[in-house]
């Protein structure tokens, strides 16, 4: 069963642009991608959007449909009834190149300032890690940068000043996700704080409630971050044990 569905798209380039109406053919079981693609095939062969697996697990086709940030290869057609004008523009935060295709690479500027996981001396094989460990870091490792948690971040949407000093919700992430890795010897609280801008964040959870992977962005990451980074600032205990060199990363006190 098809029908025709109305579809508005944002047509343009960094210079300028305008919403475009077409009406275009769906089929049972489609997704907003698939009528995209249809939409170049029959009537904008020149039509720049950006995708790669169509399986929700690469990230690249991240839009706003009708205003609410989604990876189009996961946004059901099923959704809206066959009536409804979809609307589908390019990301917000990010300029614009061509139509629905953003430059991103802030992202990837981003990700080459975060130092990389330091194991210390530990050889290959000699390390073990509890279930718990695992489990916490692999919540984060799911994540598929499809970048729509910094897409709608008000710190980076709203305040172009901000982006220099921070890294938004994906590296904060990637920040705590290494700081609680008990393999990583590193403390990264200080750089979290003073270089990738951790104060910024007001943890309204907007990230969260726009993550495709379903990561507890907030609350699993930032907060936990944010309570890390203030036990070392303000705990008047473990700020003589770090000077004292008697507070190793993760503790909250000095050890024996």
């Amino acid at each position: 069963m098809s029908y025709l569905a109305k579809f508005r798209v944002w047509r343009g380039d960094s210079g300028e642009g305008a919403l475009q109406d077409f009406e275009v053919e769906v089929n049972e079981g489609e997704v907003v991608l698939d009528v995209i693609h249809r939409l170049q095939a029959t009537q904008t062969p020149d039509l720049a959007v950006r995708w790669n697996c169509k399986a929700g697990k690469c990230g690249s086709c991240s839009a706003e449909v009708n205003g609410m940030p989604k990876l189009m290869c996961m946004c059901r057609m099923s959704t809206f009834t066959e009536d409804e004008t979809i609307t589908v523009t390019p990301v917000r935060t990010f300029p614009v190149i061509r139509d629905l295709v953003t430059d991103v690479s802030y992202n990837y500027e981003k990700a080459r300032q975060i130092p990389s996981f330091d194991g210390g001396d530990v050889k290959p094989g000699e390390f073990r890690m509890q279930q718990v460990d695992v489990e916490r870091s692999q919540e984060f490792r799911k994540c598929i940068e499809c970048f729509l948690c910094n897409n709608v971040c008000h710190v980076i949407r709203d305040h172009e000043e901000n982006k220099e000093h921070f890294a938004g919700p994906r590296f904060l992430m990637r920040i705590a996700e290494l700081e609680m890795h008990p393999a990583d010897v590193k403390d990264r609280r200080e750089i979290a704080q003073t270089d990738h801008g951790l104060g910024y964040c007001n943890i309204t959870k907007c990230c969260t409630e726009v993550c495709p992977e379903h990561i507890k962005i907030t609350d699993n990451a930032l907060i936990p971050m944010k309570e890390r980074v203030a036990g070392k600032k303000y705990d008047p205990v473990v700020w003589l044990g770090s000077k004292l060199g008697i507070v190793k990363k993760g503790q909250d006190t000095p050890s024996a």
